[in-house]
């Protein structure tokens, strides 16, 4: 595979396979025009670091299906590695196409989950995700003949009815009415079948003993507000609930190419706003200017604090009567039997040490040869950074 290069073909192309194999890259105008257009606007952002959490935020904000297309492309290597190893160790399984499909139809459940605060780089989360999207079909597929309706509700754990339920867009109200119909369900006619491959519906009268089951369960498990249940009812429900776990667990995949929703043309560029745009590219250069600049921070902490530790037994207790018993330099004078004046310059003498120590971090780290007036601006921001550090000791 041929690495992309430029943030244009990163964030625009698709893999294309030729006989399971990969066999160039596809470039998709809609999102090429888009990411073109972005760059435009602003031509120092040239991180894809940078662009990955725009796009990141633009469908966290509106959950744009363009903006899951460009992060879609933008994991296309990585989900193209995972998908090549994963055929290599479940070999006669499925191909490395057919395992491709499965683990990037998972980039809308990857940005729900991912989260940018722990973490700045998907594509490692993506590359942990697509791995176990693989191995959860295997074992789907595997664990689950889905032969009808009766033997996958047989199968199906609670925890993923639930999810499956959630994802359907049911409230918790009628989700818990499902499940307990489903528990009633299980309970009454599955319980004890062995064969549960070709599981047919059951007959007229076991439905109404598993809706008769329900509605005694009802009245201690659900809300007062819930109403009796008929055989119908029950029914379906449960075709419901089968229908939400095969959409969840078996979803279907959507063309990055297909027109916004009840239109037959246009651009899914256009339907996020410039100012949206524009607003995002400056809220997100403006986090990488804070991140650095709190790095910077903690770094120049560090430097000081451990420039405070290699000062003398002496000096550091002189700092200490100063700035956390916040004792005056007679008083200091009085207690180490010494002459005010002496105190003065010695405290003089640390903090120009100190200043040193400080500037030349800044010459190193920052490059940046202090001036006079960067001098004086830095004595009066270590003298608060003093006063805050020893002020941790009371």
């Amino acid at each position: 595979m041929q690495p992309r290069q430029g943030i244009i073909e990163i964030f625009s192309t698709f893999v294309q396979f030729d006989a399971d194999e990969f066999n160039t890259w596809v470039s998709d105008a809609k999102l090429r025009r888009s990411i073109k257009n972005c760059l435009e606007q602003s031509p120092s952002q040239k991180s894809e670091d940078f662009w990955v959490l725009y796009w990141y935020k633009i469908w966290q904000i509106q959950s744009s299906h363009l903006a899951a297309a460009h992060i879609s492309a933008y994991l296309q290597e990585v989900c193209y590695w995972v998908a090549r190893k994963m055929a290599l160790n479940f070999k006669n399984q499925s191909s490395v196409a057919d395992f491709f499909q499965i683990a990037i139809s998972r980039v809308q459940k990857i940005l729900k989950r991912f989260n940018p605060e722990y973490s700045k780089n998907l594509k490692a989360y993506a590359e942990f995700a697509f791995e176990g999207a693989i191995k959860d079909s295997l074992r789907l597929n595997q664990e689950i003949d889905i032969c009808s309706d009766c033997a996958l509700l047989h199968k199906i754990s609670r925890k993923r009815l639930v999810n499956s339920l959630t994802n359907a867009g049911l409230n918790s109200q009628i989700i818990d009415s499902y499940v307990l119909a489903w528990e009633c369900f299980k309970e009454i006619y599955t319980s004890d079948s062995k064969t549960t491959r070709k599981l047919a519906k059951p007959d007229s009268a076991t439905w109404q003993v598993i809706t008769d089951l329900y509605n005694r369960q009802r009245l201690s498990q659900l809300s007062s507000a819930t109403f009796a249940a008929t055989p119908e009812n029950l029914e379906k429900w449960l075709s419901a609930s089968a229908k939400a776990t095969r959409d969840f667990l078996f979803p279907k995949l959507i063309s990055i190419d297909a027109p916004s929703p009840g239109q037959e043309s246009g651009s899914l560029v256009d339907t996020i706003p410039n100012d949206l745009q524009s607003s995002l590219i400056t809220e997100i250069a403006a986090q990488e200017e804070a991140a650095i600049r709190q790095q910077q921070q903690a770094e120049l902490n560090q430097v000081l604090t451990n420039a405070l530790a290699g000062l003398d037994t002496q000096s550091q207790k002189l700092l200490h009567l100063y700035y956390s018993q916040k004792l005056t330099q007679q008083q200091i004078a009085q207690q180490l039997d010494i002459k005010q004046y002496t105190v003065s310059r010695r405290l003089m003498s640390i903090k120009r040490s100190l200043l040193l120590t400080l500037s030349n971090w800044r010459l190193n780290t920052l490059h940046i040869s202090p001036s006079a007036v960067v001098l004086e601006a830095m004595s009066q921001g270590l003298e608060e950074w003093l006063k805050i550090y020893y002020s941790h000791e009371n």
